[in-house]
């Protein structure tokens, strides 16, 4: 039982006596039942290791940004060409 009075999911307490069903980062080896950081560099549950899934989280929140920009500047882009054409079309 852990200081807050919860049982841990998977049975284990990290070193600080805290359930590690509560997302708490582990030093001695097991996993948190969320995917969170260890500190030992074990692997999480979603076979990530902590660091690691922290620099992916990063370069895919660049990947979508700049994909966002492109999109943003393509529509742009095409409602400019829209308007070219209408104001080519109204001309006599």
């Amino acid at each position: 039982m852990s200081p807050d009075g919860t049982a841990p999911r998977n049975g284990t307490t990290s070193p600080g006596g805290t359930a590690n069903g509560l997302g708490t980062a582990n030093g001695d080896g097991t996993t948190n039942d969320d995917g969170t950081t260890n500190d030992d560099g074990t692997t999480n549950d979603d076979g990530t290791t902590g660091r690691r899934a922290t620099l992916e989280e990063k370069a895919r929140r660049r990947a979508m940004l700049i994909r966002a920009g492109i999109y943003i500047f393509a529509t742009h882009l095409f409602a400019g060409f829209v308007l070219l054409l209408f104001a080519l079309g109204d001309r006599k």
